[in-house]
């Protein structure tokens, strides 16, 4: 009787780009397609073949050879092609929720047309597993879910290592994997790599010394006699003659029973004899219980401007396009642009893979990346315009009693999902003529610089004709231009202002309108609250800012009367890595600025907002000395260089403009630098001196809680961590939350400070991993801009609701100038009214096969919360949905609201049934 089955999974692991440029991969993949449609059709027992989990291989592959549509449509619909459920294998840590989400979806979509997807969660090669994923997948109908990286310690080249059992998280390879919120998945690890069943020998000596010990190394960590093989790896060539190879084993162990499987035929058998008492493994899988050499965090530094642009088109896309573009089809009627914005999340997901967006690739990737994050913004951009067009049309600025027909409207768009102050600056029209009135655009121009504008005596009017303090700066004349549905193009010369104000309490999804009056003299100006600057620092009603002579901040918690001193303080060392790790050069000391004096001046001081500039004229080390040179050359491991930087210094100079607005509970900064240097990393230093065993850090979907001490396997010295929005640190009485934009990896050090440690920028010459690969490019030279924002609170980050503060840091503003009109909305305007603390609002859109509105939330509490919502547009019926927007159960409807109890870390969405 057989005792163990030996399941061969045809696969190729097919990184889009990576150690090539795309098209080299591209070129090959069409031969690997090929070679798969050929074999197919020629090898009846060669079963099937899994396409790694990513649609977009189907799209690459049809690019080039369209002709071969129907025989690829006849294997996938036979089952002997897999494909799905992934539109790309993302990084998952480094792509917001709703970019994940939105993988899933659109695999699903793409997928849809075959009538057939794998319900399978594959993970083969992330770095690292988001705490999520169960619970994601179990909505998408997906039980099972496989990675190769996370739980058990797993080194640089991928294989287990041997260990004491106890650093084990699971003693097999097969476990339970178990959301925040409880959803539990089958949770398999390929233990041997996915690569542990390729290049089946053929010849019988070969194959019996193959299979003795790869037999015995899968079995080492089986719970079941069912044995999974992988048989392919990174960019594999079909195995051709595998069907050979299947029968020269099954001559040489008969006892074993071999073959050509598929994952839904391994699962079908494994499940019915895994034991009782598998390892339940909780959240996020980040490979603690390892040395912390291999974990690839570092990737979340390598190559910042990409994050940087990365984040920016996300949020263009979830808190600009896809809110407006509901906004404009509920208020105005008009089409929901479904196409238009699957192409722009297929277009910013082509980076998503994880040698993309991870920043660890050839240049030539990375430099074709940055014009697919422009394509993709781009048709954002257009969507925006188009939707806010619509939506300003329907405005009624007439019913504002105390507007003039000469005042100018502008409505301000918030589509975060809490009500909004912030400082906006926006450019308004003030006169126009087209360039069909003529004589010229030069005549025109003239004419036009010649109105009177005193604008010393214009004032800014709220929809409820208070006077609001802004700024107005008188730009003179400039060219523009309209593009109407009906009729050619109508250039024109325009008048501008720019006014820069505070946008007061701007409704969640929603609007406000104002109207700046060009003569107001018997209009008095609102009195202004509490911000104020002194000769070395500011304060409003909040909290106040001192800063000392090195640069470096004392904020103050006018709330909670506590202090952190000494924030922001740069720090630098070298760095003897690649694009994957960071390697700090043995025995080097940082450099900091604490010390050093720095250059302080106000350079804004405004009702709205005050602002100072620090410049830090510092120099660090040039770059890695020549042993560097030597050792990437002869590939000598990153753990064990020897390099040291060089004496030789260039400069750095910082400039940090420091801004606190007029209702703002925290301090953003900006910080720009032309980086020379090279081999080396940058940070912002953050001391909150705060106790605390754990800290928080904004996650997908989650603000996940962290050890600050990692655990007893751990020699890496540094023990940097992921982050999407923001990391916080509290001791349950004070807190300090640290926001970004784009800058995906931070530290907390260990220590009496508990120091939050921001990356903002490494530098590194190599990729690093197999090979040796140069990427001048990967220094980052030139110039570079981060942003960031410092928040001290009561509590901790989730109970004091800072974490919204921190997402709308992330989102952008949106206004349009609007015409003296009638119209069918007020001026002041939101979609949706909710309310439920320690809930995130993250989308807002129509769903494409049903036209529902979706709304999604997620509970960040800790615990079951109440969430109640009410929607200001007639719905029909309002369902409970999931991330692939299908219709569950009817929502619960009580006085015009949904009201329900929402359990911890739930992901909620909602369809709601347009009438």
């Amino acid at each position: 009787m057989t005792n163990k089955t030996a399941h061969l999974i045809s696969h190729t692991h097919w990184d889009r780009e990576w150690y090539m440029p795309y098209e080299y991969h591209h070129t090959l993949l069409t031969e690997l397609m090929n070679d798969l449609l050929r074999t197919l059709e020629e090898d009846d027992e060669f079963r099937s073949f899994h396409l790694d989990g990513q649609t977009i291989i189907m799209e690459d592959y049809l690019q080039i050879h369209p002709e071969k549509r129907e025989a690829l449509e006849k294997y996938i619909r036979e089952g002997r092609i897999i494909i799905g459920p992934w539109y790309v294998l993302q990084d998952e840590f480094l792509t917001s929720s709703e970019a994940n989400v939105r993988n899933l979806l659109i695999g699903h979509q793409d997928a849809s047309h075959y009538g057939v997807i794998s319900k399978l969660g594959y993970f083969p090669d992330s770095f690292g597993n988001m705490g999520q994923a169960p619970q994601m997948l179990k909505q998408a109908d997906i039980d099972t879910a496989v990675f190769g990286r996370g739980v058990k310690p797993t080194g640089f080249d991928n294989m287990v290592g041997e260990s004491e059992g106890s650093s084990y998280e699971s003693p097999f390879s097969e476990m339970h994997w178990s959301s925040p919120d409880g959803s539990t998945v089958l949770g398999l690890l390929f233990a041997n790599w996915y690569n542990n069943g390729m290049e089946v020998p053929t010849d019988p000596d070969e194959a019996k010394a193959y299979w003795a010990k790869r037999l015995a190394d899968a079995g080492k960590y089986a719970s079941t006699p069912e044995l999974l093989f992988m048989n392919g790896c990174d960019h594999q060539p079909v195995q051709t003659n595998l069907s050979e190879g299947i029968r020269t084993a099954r001559e040489l162990f008969p006892d074993i029973n071999f073959v050509h499987s598929s994952f839904e035929q391994y699962l079908e058998a494994l499940k019915g004899q895994l034991p009782a008492n598998l390892t339940t493994v909780k959240g996020e899988l980040r490979s603690q219980h390892t040395d912390g050499w291999s974990t690839l965090v570092n990737t979340a530094s390598a190559r910042v401007y990409l994050k940087q642009l990365n984040q920016r088109g996300q949020t263009l896309l979830e808190k600009g396009a896809e809110p407006l573009a509901a906004l404009a089809h509920l208020v105005a009627g008009q089409a929901y642009p479904h196409q238009l914005l699957t192409y722009a999340w297929k277009t910013l997901m082509q980076n998503h893979p994880h040698d993309s967006i991870c920043g660890c690739s050839v240049d030539e990737v990375h430099q074709e990346m940055v014009t697919r994050f422009d394509k993709s913004r781009h048709t954002a951009e257009s969507i925006i315009t188009e939707s806010l067009s619509a939506i300003a049309g329907q405005i009624d600025t007439s019913g504002a009693s105390a507007w003039a027909k000469e005042d100018v409207p502008v409505t301000i768009f918030n589509m975060t999902g809490w009500e909004r102050s912030g400082t906006v600056s926006v450019e308004l029209i003030v006169a126009k003529a087209y360039f069909k009135e003529g004589p010229n655009p030069a005549a025109i121009a003239e004419r036009l610089e010649k109105l009177p504008l005193d604008i010393e005596r214009g004032v800014l009017l709220d929809d409820e004709g208070r006077a609001i303090a802004a700024k107005a700066e008188d730009l003179g004349v400039h060219f523009g231009y309209e593009l109407p549905k009906d009729k050619f193009r109508q250039p024109y010369m325009a008048r501008k202002i720019r006014l820069t104000f505070e946008a007061s309490r701007v409704p969640a999804l929603g609007f406000k309108t104002y109207a700046w009056t060009p003569s107001s003299a018997a209009i008095t100006l609102t009195p202004a609250n509490s911000l104020s600057a002194s000769p070395n620092g500011m304060e409003n009603q909040f909290i106040a800012v001192r800063f000392q002579a090195d640069g470096s901040i004392n904020l103050t918690d006018k709330v909670t009367g506590k202090t952190f001193e000494g924030l922001g303080v740069y720090e630098n060392c070298g760095d003897l890595g690649n694009e994957y790790v960071f390697r700090q050069p043995e025995g080097e000391q940082p450099l900091t600025t604490k010390g050093i004096p720095a250059t302080i001046m106000l350079v804004e001081n405004e009702a709205y907002r005050i602002t100072y500039e620090i410049v830090h004229e510092w120099t660090v080390p040039a770059r890695a000395d020549d042993t560097f040179t030597e050792e990437k050359r002869k590939m000598v491991r990153f753990r064990d260089r020897k390099a040291q930087r060089v004496e030789d210094r260039v400069p750095l100079r910082i400039v940090t403009r420091v801004s606190l607005e007029q209702s703002g509970k925290g301090l953003q900064a900006q910080a720009s630098f032309n980086n020379q240097a090279k081999d080396h990393r940058l940070r912002a230093l953050f001391p909150t001196g705060l106790k605390a065993d754990r800290h928080l850090a904004d996650s997908i979907f989650e603000v996940a809680s962290r050890d600050t001490t990692p655990a007893k396997e751990w020699t890496n010295p540094s023990n940097a961590q992921h982050q999407q929005a923001f990391a916080s640190v509290s001791d349950g009485e004070y807190g300090l939350t640290i926001a970004n934009k784009g800058l995906n990896e931070y530290e907390v050090l260990r220590g009496e400070s508990h120091t939050i440690a921001v990356t903002l920028l490494r530098a590194v010459s190599e990729l690093g991993d197999w090979g040796v690969f140069p990427t001048p490019e990967a220094q980052c030279l030139g110039e570079q801009t981060v942003e960031f924002a410092i928040y001290p609170h009561a509590g901790d980050a989730i109970t004091s609701e800072t974490f919204a503060q921190a997402y709308q840091f992330q989102a952008p503003w949106f206004h349009l100038q609007t015409d003296n009109q009638q119209g069918s909305l007020p001026t002041t305007y939101a979609p949706l009214k909710w309310e439920g603390k320690g809930f995130a609002l993250s989308a807002f859109k129509v769903s494409q096969p049903s036209g529902d509105v979706i709304v999604r939330w997620y509970n960040v509490a800790g615990e079951p919360q109440e969430l109640a919502f009410q929607a200001n547009f007639d719905t029909d019926r309002i369902y409970q949905s999931d991330i692939l927007e299908r219709r569950q159960a009817a929502a619960s409807i009580q006085d015009g609201q949904v009201r329900e109890t929402v359990g911890t870390a739930k992901i909620m969405t909602y369809a709601l049934k347009l009438n």
